[in-house]
């Protein structure tokens, strides 16, 4: 869920053309402080929404046999401090949110990087059945189906949650004409999506089950990203490299002026699921 919180314009420290001097590093680290503390939801936005209805909802029902309601699923993988709920958003004709079922602030947690981080990614992928059940007809293809997460400077709630959604048809395309050119380094995009250039690179995976916990390639791959996880979007969207079932990982910061939420590439109305053949 995104928020009209006004976000940071883009900081040097994460730019793909130019290294920040020292004093340009401690300004952004100021500049992000400022944000943290300034930034406030709409009166109306209730940050804790996400958590109550996972916690005292889906997971208690689930474990007293009752199902996963109001959740489309619940999968505790053991316990609740591993396990990850799956919830219809209230925007858009299809749109899942991943849940983790333990408290976790957003991308910039660090449980999102232990070894013992829910595996939002790979549940979420999963997730893409009840999108689907939802369009109807026939399923739409691979790349029509992404996974993202936005920054903590623009969300409207303080628990982690992974969009689950169709991508923008125009993305699609753009994306389908990059494949060539990406291997598994990260580098920045020569392309812009949804008005914004974001470091890309390929990833030969199935279902991202063994690639979790999935933001550590973002933390120790995109220059600069660790020390500022908070201000990091990230998205890992349908793909196929040589025949073999994959993803196009695309993460960057937010900026005000070319956007740079992951959650814009994005179509929550799915017009893909129209418009495909």
């Amino acid at each position: 869920m995104k928020t009209g919180r006004f976000p940071l314009s883009r900081p040097p420290t994460l730019s793909p053309r130019r290294r920040a001097s020292p004093s340009h590093r401690r300004a952004f680290g100021l500049c992000l402080a400022l944000a943290a503390a300034c930034a406030s939801p709409p009166a109306h936005a209730d940050p804790g929404a996400l958590w109550r209805i996972v916690h005292d909802g889906c997971v208690p029902h689930f474990e007293a046999g009752q199902g996963p309601k109001p959740c489309e699923a619940v999968d505790l993988d053991g316990s609740a401090a591993e396990g990850v709920a799956i919830l219809k958003d209230r925007v858009g004709v299809a749109q899942m949110l991943a849940i983790p079922t333990r408290r976790i602030s957003g991308i910039e947690d660090p449980q999102m990087l232990a070894a013992d981080a829910p595996p939002v990614f790979s549940d979420g992928w999963k997730a893409k059945r009840f999108v689907e059940a939802r369009l109807g007809g026939e399923a739409p293809p691979r790349e029509a189906i992404s996974l993202a997460i936005n920054s903590q400077y623009i969300r409207s709630q303080d628990q982690l949650h992974v969009h689950v959604d169709c991508v923008r048809v125009d993305v699609i395309e753009a994306l389908k004409a990059y494949a060539p050119a990406l291997d598994d380094q990260w580098r920045p995009m020569t392309v812009a999506l949804a008005g914004h250039t974001y470091f890309a690179r390929r990833l030969v995976s199935d279902d991202l089950v063994h690639e979790e916990p999935l933001l550590r390639l973002v933390a120790d791959g995109v220059p600069d990203a660790k020390a500022h996880m908070g201000a990091m979007t990230f998205a890992a969207v349908g793909a196929a490299f040589d025949g073999k079932p994959g993803f196009v990982l695309l993460a960057d910061v937010f900026s005000l002026e070319g956007g740079g939420h992951a959650e814009d590439l994005q179509d929550h109305n799915c017009a893909v699921a129209r418009t495909a053949p």
